[in-house]
């Protein structure tokens, strides 16, 4: 379940406390925690509804001005059901401690090269892992399409593999794009260069 920045800093600060989607399927469970880039988001409950019963409380608690743009909203897509979820904000994400660290043990620096070496191992694109870190060391806050097109890959392909590399706290999601984090920098700065020269 994807949220908006801006939603997520209503999250964040308490002033939203509702989201409502349109889905064929539930994406989502009761208590299922959501890592975002404002640290975790708790789903607290989900109802069927439609837009006939949805109040402008509920579409300004969901971010929106009033509840005409959360039908404008909701209306662009065509199938599916309506789902009010309640949102609150959980804890901070334990890999924003973990990306803002520069510089790591050389035991703790072991561990990172060895999740990214089965990383590579394991792909079916081959090595792939220093290749994108310094793409994204070289084009911070690039968009993800035209970062895919740098490293030759497909743009759902780069955004589910920096996802990986995300959560070894080496990247930072922005709109657009991404930039290593400090951790990134290190370990980046630490291993050997296998990408191709041009």
């Amino acid at each position: 379940m994807l949220i908006k920045q801006k939603q997520l800093e209503g999250i964040m600060s308490g002033q939203i406390s509702l989201a409502f989607r349109k889905w064929k399927k539930l994406a989502v469970k009761e208590g299922s925690l959501l890592k975002t880039s404002i640290g975790i988001v708790k789903i607290t409950d989900i109802t069927e509804t439609d837009l006939s019963q949805i109040s402008d409380d509920d579409a300004k608690k969901a971010g929106f001005k009033d509840l005409q743009s959360l039908v404008t909203e909701m209306t662009k897509f065509e199938d599916g059901t309506v789902y009010k979820i309640g949102v609150i904000y959980q804890s901070a994400d334990p890999r924003i401690n973990l990306r803002e660290q520069s510089q790591i043990s050389d035991e703790e620096l072991d561990l990172v090269k060895d999740k990214l070496q089965k990383l590579d191992k394991f792909s079916n694109q081959g090595n792939w892992t220093t290749k994108v870190l310094k793409a994204i060391q070289e084009n911070p806050k690039l968009r993800a399409v035209e970062l895919a097109t740098k490293v030759g890959k497909e743009k759902e392909w780069l955004k589910l593999n920096v996802r990986k590399l995300k959560n070894l706290g080496l990247t930072i999601s922005h709109e657009p794009g991404y930039t290593l984090s400090p951790l990134g920098e290190y370990v980046l700065g630490s291993l050997p260069d296998k990408s191709p020269k041009n």
